[in-house]
């Protein structure tokens, strides 16, 4: 019996490749997303993605969501504790592993292996060690598509915010970014590639800076189905 996991879902491209290369190499069965959702405005931590556009990738992935709800500000206490929940809840369920799209931060990754170290679930990490420039290009070339929800605008340029991942994008960037932004200069929202059974249809919305980052906002189009769509709080 294979292994079931789930992928940690942030929404972003890192996320979404991991679980493209875990279902190609077959070795682990994904049983599921996880994602940490802002329950007082209704979006991504980080990320900044709209609730309903989350739930619409973990329909287009064909995956179950699992939501690890905390509030706005989170104290670290009280992130630690939802989190051990969703831990617990997911090994009740049969989850031995959790898949992450960490790339090479060792501090990162010895966080997460710390936290889970004697819950019963094992971190993976299918992306580890890829470099960066050629990982970017695969996975545009792959079909990833994917827009820039949240710059850091001491690292990056703040009109970054809200472009397309793609070829010209990864020419534009500034000498020292890094090119999946893993150093935190960018965060993105995937709508496209093959990890999902279909595109997702959005629009984009205004671009704000928020607590010292700026954010570009994505919205499901109207003609987006109506199954793949929920109540989208306002921020």
């Amino acid at each position: 019996m294979k292994t079931r996991a789930l992928v940690s879902w942030s929404c972003g491209k890192d996320a979404a490749w991991a679980l493209h290369v875990l279902r190609r190499q077959g070795a682990v069965e994904v049983a599921g997303l996880m994602c940490v959702v802002n329950e007082t405005h209704g979006r991504a931590a980080m990320h900044a993605v709209r609730e309903s556009l989350i739930e619409a990738q973990a329909m287009a992935a064909g995956l179950p969501l699992r939501k690890v709800l905390i509030p706005a500000p989170c104290p670290n206490e009280r992130y630690e504790t939802a989190m051990a929940e969703a831990l617990a809840r997911a090994c009740s369920d049969g989850i031995s592993a959790i898949a992450f799209g960490d790339l090479f931060l060792e501090d990162v990754r010895r966080y997460r292996e710390d936290r889970m170290r004697g819950t019963g679930i094992t971190p993976l990490f299918p992306l580890w060690g890829s470099d960066t420039r050629a990982l970017a290009r695969e996975m545009i070339a792959g079909g990833l598509r994917a827009r820039l929800t949240c710059v850091d605008p001491r690292k990056l340029p703040s009109s970054f915010a809200g472009r397309a991942f793609d070829d010209d994008l990864l020419s534009d960037l500034p000498a020292g970014v890094d090119p999946c932004g893993e150093n935190g200069e960018f965060h993105t929202c995937v709508v496209g590639g093959p990890m999902f059974r279909q595109p997702i249809d959005v629009r984009p919305g205004e671009t704000v800076e928020r607590d010292g980052f700026v954010f570009a906002d994505l919205r499901l189009n109207d003609r987006t189905p109506a199954s793949t769509r929920a109540v989208e709080k306002q921020p």
